[in-house]
């Protein structure tokens, strides 16, 4: 096989690995890792003729898969060079609402423009070694950038719809500033829906090369999921927020029209008190315009660290983080998990979105009935 380099990256057959960020030894560096050729088959792509059920549709020249409910748009797994990780982006409600921001990808008029590396629905981590994965945007300062991982898309290996679900299932690797790759990530996402449903079911597997990797505890992490501004807790004044390494970012106070989301917790903390707290799952609930919609996320029994912690910000963060019990417990716990060399690790959650409404009696409901067979990862393609 011949290797072409230009000023964008390295192709390999059938797949594109990008140099931007990297540099040219770096991607040079990746590409050793992969042996020189991509590893997967092209992916299955099957979808209803009629267009009804879940569709996976890929576009790989434009980065991106979409996913639509009986004919009508739910979300799309994304990589584009501006990001320094694949994300889902933007998520709809089975009505087509909107629940994630816009911003940096497509800023809307009235949101909010703090923390750029929320974006969509993720999966990272703020101390990896060392390197933190989940700070990395395009604003970090040059002097910062050595401090900084990425996470890089490197193939699709299953995208297929069905009449209940669809199914897409993605490699990714985790890169250190110098171009090596510490973790190999295989994620499978399960889609499904229904008139006032949408689901989201996300396995990621996490694979430790020849060196043992630390995920030190860290308030930075894991599940990310960066909400509209109207599923924001109300605020009346500015208030500043700062990393595990330092780093403030102001948070600005914005007209609170229309502004009216909630958390709760499984354990029966709301609002400001969840964050911090352990739950097997906590629920946002709001109106966006007239519409009521609570998203909930689901933690699985087998997790490390489950009960996860709840890393649930009033300004429209909602993230599940199990390994920063440290941080989050103000020391009343203490997780440094690990990855031996060689081994792997499995965490499993779902996001449920209703149009209606959730209360707690049908989120601890949902939750039951999904925690009793949650999706398993299928075998390596």
């Amino acid at each position: 096989m011949t290797t072409r380099t230009t000023d964008y990256g390295l192709r390999t057959t059938g797949y594109w690995l990008r140099v931007s960020g990297y540099g040219l030894r770096a991607a040079r560096m990746m590409l050793a890792v992969l042996g020189g050729v991509a590893i997967l088959a092209p992916p299955k792509l099957l979808v209803a003729a009629d267009g009804k059920g879940v569709q996976v549709t890929v576009k790989e020249a434009e980065r991106r898969v979409d996913v639509t409910v009986d004919g009508q748009p739910f979300t799309s797994y994304v990589w584009p060079t501006s990001l320094k990780k694949p994300v889902l982006y933007p998520i709809r409600t089975a009505k087509g609402t909107l629940v994630t921001r816009g911003f940096p990808l497509d800023p809307r008029p009235g949101e909010r423009v703090d923390h750029p590396h929320h974006v969509g629905l993720w999966f990272n981590y703020g101390a990896v070694n060392g390197i933190d994965f989940w700070n990395n945007s395009d604003a970090i300062p040059a002097e910062q950038r050595p401090k900084m991982g990425t996470i890089v898309h490197k193939a699709i290996a299953v995208a297929k719809g069905g009449p209940s679900e669809g199914v897409l299932e993605v490699n990714s690797l985790w890169v250190m500033p110098d171009g090596s790759v510490i973790l190999n990530e295989h994620t499978k996402y399960v889609f499904g829906g229904s008139a006032t449903t949408r689901t989201i079911d996300r396995i990621t597997t996490l694979t430790a090369g020849a060196a043992r990797v630390d995920l030190t505890d860290n308030k930075e992490g894991v599940l990310g999921l960066r909400v509209t501004r109207a599923l924001e807790e109300p605020s009346t004044k500015p208030e500043v927020f700062t990393d595990a390494a330092g780093r403030p970012t102001t948070v600005a106070s914005l007209d609170n029209t229309g502004v009216n989301g909630e958390y709760l917790t499984s354990e029966g903390k709301r609002g400001g008190a969840a964050w911090g707290t352990r739950g097997k799952w906590t629920t946002l609930s709001g109106k966006i315009g007239d519409e009521p919609v609570s998203i909930a996320i689901f933690d699985a029994p087998g997790n490390p660290g489950y009960p996860t912690y709840w890393h649930a910000r009033g300004y429209g963060l909602f993230a599940a983080n199990p390994l920063g019990q440290k941080e989050l417990s103000g020391g009343k716990d203490v997780l440094n998990f690990a990855i031996e060399p060689n081994k792997s690790v499995t965490f499993k959650h779902r996001i449920h979105i209703v149009t209606g409404g959730l209360n707690a009696e049908q989120a601890e409901a949902a939750w039951q009935s999904w925690a009793a067979a949650p999706p398993t990862m299928s075998p390596r393609k």
